[in-house]
């Protein structure tokens, strides 16, 4: 009967780490994509990332910058005050309407051979919203303006 008692023990104990086994490599699996690292300009042109790497890169999109190219593709210049990065837009939305230079903006995607290819884009969605990392980085190079003020 001891035994019966202990190996019954010892079978929910080896089935409860196969189960958190499981979860941790299913939890990992879905994860996987979903966790992006934000860079600066600055950060980027200091140290390059891995051509597969997929990040964020957050800035101002540098005024004049913009140049349409075929379909929806367009390029611009996304900077921090400190460094300049040239972007393509190889995604497949049009441009947000809230797009427009001057404007903060983080762009989704890979850095391959000193240009960033932006898979996806993320505007402003009013006038005086712009994001968190994206005024930390303008701050921290000197070149945040206030819209209130």
């Amino acid at each position: 009967m001891k035994s019966l008692k202990k190996r019954r023990r010892i079978q929910v104990i080896v089935a409860a780490a196969v189960a958190l086994v499981i979860a941790a490599a299913l939890i990992g699996y879905g994860f996987r994509d979903g966790i992006n690292l934000y860079r600066s300009p600055a950060q980027v042109a200091a140290t390059a990332p891995e051509p597969d790497e997929y990040f964020q890169l957050g800035g101002l999109v540098k005024e004049g910058s913009i140049v349409n190219r075929d379909g929806v593709a367009f390029d611009f210049v996304i900077t921090d005050g400190a460094a300049e990065i040239p972007v393509s837009y190889v995604g497949r939305d049009p441009r947000p309407d809230l797009f427009t230079e001057g404007q903060g903006t983080i762009a989704k995607g890979y850095y391959r051979n000193g240009r960033f290819e932006a898979r996806d884009l993320l505007a402003k969605h009013d006038e005086t919203y712009m994001p968190k990392e994206v005024v930390d980085t303008l701050k921290e190079a000197g070149v945040y303006q206030d819209p209130s003020s």
